[in-house]
This record gives structure tokens, sequence and C-alpha cells, in this order.
């Protein structure tokens, strides 16, 4: 009886996803189901994925007017090999988790640009240090994981670089430092009080 019983069960499974269950079958549930999550999970990335284009960026008038048009004076913007590094290169991690934790934090940025936080030239001026020090924060507690994505430590050729340069980097991983603790401004203007306040620029990271 048992031996019965054993042997209908998987005949009972199949007739199960075959037969219909009130209105629907659940194979046919389990189709739906699938094609729904892939549809929702090509739809979420897909939207996650547009947010990291720079076009997608300076729809917001105060990224367009100011940090958009200095960035476009830097190496990173043009440079003799014709590798350009857009916003979200520098400001959106690679990996899935980190990325997601980043887009979650950014409702803040989008909070303050509807209530005009930094709207015009002379409000972004007067926030311009605040908002550096944020960024510099976040990459120093990274070891600014967003330049190493394109900047590799072991890929330095020293042969290539200036003397000065060898000597800073060779001196700066030897002590644990990260790369904004030497290349802050390097897309955009440093804040104008730095030259009034040296630790805003030096040392303000540690």
């Amino acid at each position: 009886m048992s031996d019965e019983k054993s042997t209908d069960r998987p005949q009972n499974l199949l007739n199960m996803l075959r037969s219909p269950s009130g209105t629907y079958s659940l194979g046919a549930l389990l189709i739906v189901g699938f094609i729904v999550g892939i549809l929702f999970w090509g739809g979420f990335n897909w939207a996650i994925e547009l947010t990291n284009t720079e076009t997608f960026c300076i729809t917001c008038h105060e990224m367009e007017v100011n940090v958009y048009e200095e960035y476009r004076d830097t190496i990173h913007y043009n440079n003799r090999t014709g590798i350009r590094a857009v916003c979200s290169d520098c400001h959106v991690p690679k990996e899935w988790h980190y990325k997601i934790l980043r887009k979650i934090f950014a409702t803040n940025e989008l909070f303050h640009h509807f209530l005009g936080t930094i709207d015009t030239a002379e409000k972004f001026e007067a926030k311009r240090l605040e908002l550096a020090q944020n960024v510099w924060r976040t990459m120093k507690a990274t070891d600014s994981r967003e330049c190493r994505n394109c900047h590799d430590y072991d890929s330095m050729d020293y042969v290539d670089q200036q003397r000065r340069a060898v000597k800073a980097h060779i001196k700066g991983f030897d002590e644990g430092e990260t790369c904004i603790d030497c290349h802050k401004g390097i897309a955009h203007s440093l804040p104008a009080m730095y030259t009034e306040d040296v630790s805003a620029v030096i040392g303000s990271v540690h």
C-alpha cells in the first residue's frame, strides 16, 4: 500500500502542474512568475544603468553648469589616450551591492535638488567645501575604490612617471595612503576656502 502511494506521488505532482487548480495551473503560474521576474529584473537593472550615464547626471541644472563644466577642462574628459571617465566612473561603485547602497544615498541629493539647495552658482560655491569634504571622506573610507577601477597600483610604470610622482607614489603606498589623499581637485575645482584654511584640503579626511 505504501509503495503504491510513493509511486503515485510523482504522477500527482505532474498532474498538479498540468491540471487547473482553481483558475490557473501551478505550472502556468510558475511560468508567468518567471517571465514577470525577468521583466522586473531587466527593467530595474535598465533603470539603474540609465542613472549611471553622463546624460542623466547633467539633467540636474546645478550639475550641468557647475561641476560638469569644470570636469570638461580636465584630463579625465580629454586626453591623449582618448579614454574618458564619466561621472559614474568616479562616483558610483561597480560592485552591485555597493552600487545599490550608493543609489540609496543619492536620494538625499535628489531631495536637495528639489529643495533648490545649490541651484545657483552662489549657493553652490557657498556649499562647495562641504560637498567636496563629503566626497573626500567617502573616497578615503573606501580606499579610493572608484579611482582604482582604472588606476591599478600594480600596473603603474614608474619609468613613464616624473621623478616627483614616483617618489610620492612609493612613499604614499608604503604609508598606506590612498589616491584622494594627494589627488583632490583632479576633476573639479578645489573649494576657494582652501587658500585660507589649508586643513580644508590637507588632512581633512584623516
